[in-house]
């Protein structure tokens, strides 16, 4: 491996904000699609993203003396800060779900949005992975969307690689038998009668 990761690393290490912007533009946009594809949501893929390099400041003295690239290490706090999210976005919505209900007003946008035809795409795509496991859904967010290999999906998520391998297995499972099965959306229930003749 190059002596590069190494000095890279020992900059950062060092403080040097100079080598700490590197780190940023090269990772800052992959680092934004994997908490994209964790938390289903642009506003708190930002967010996750932000409070990633944050955190990746705060923690600059941690990072190893060796050789390897700093990737496995930004998206293991990207994947930590990402499940920081959602729990909060739970918190948010149980606290949410306890308050008096308002009276909802009709909102031209609404009907707008349903009128886009990949909406209905979007959303079967978003109920399919929102099904899966937090654990499996971390690990094909990081081996499939973000290319990472199985050694480096185990250092990002602090498991061995045969945990990555075998989630990663039961995810493309789980995926497989659900796209064979279609999930119907709870606007649109499945009504069709199995069993029967056409």
């Amino acid at each position: 491996m190059s002596t590069g990761h190494r000095d890279l690393r020992r900059r950062l290490r060092q403080g040097d904000r100079a080598a700490f912007d590197a780190v940023y533009v090269e990772h800052v946009d992959g680092v934004f699609t994997l908490a994209h594809r964790l938390t289903g949501s642009w506003a708190t893929a930002e967010d996750v993203t932000s409070e990633t390099f944050l955190a990746a400041w705060r923690t600059r003295e941690l990072v190893a003396d060796d050789d390897r690239p700093l990737k496995p290490w930004l998206w293991g706090i990207a994947t930590h800060q990402a499940l920081n999210a959602r729990r909060s976005r739970r918190r948010l919505v149980t606290f949410l779900a306890r308050r008096p209900r308002e009276e909802v007003v009709p909102d031209f946008a609404d009907e707008a949005v349903q009128r886009l035809d990949d909406a209905e795409v979007l959303a079967r795509a978003a109920r399919v992975i929102g099904s899966l496991r937090r654990a499996e859904a971390e690990v094909l967010a990081l081996c499939v969307w973000s290319g990472l290999s199985y050694a480096e999906a185990a250092e990002a998520l602090d498991v061995p690689v045969g945990t990555v391998r075998s989630r990663l297995s039961r995810a493309r499972a789980r995926l497989r038998s659900l796209v064979d099965d279609p999930v119907p959306s709870p606007e649109h229930p499945d009504t069709s009668v199995r069993g029967g003749r056409p």
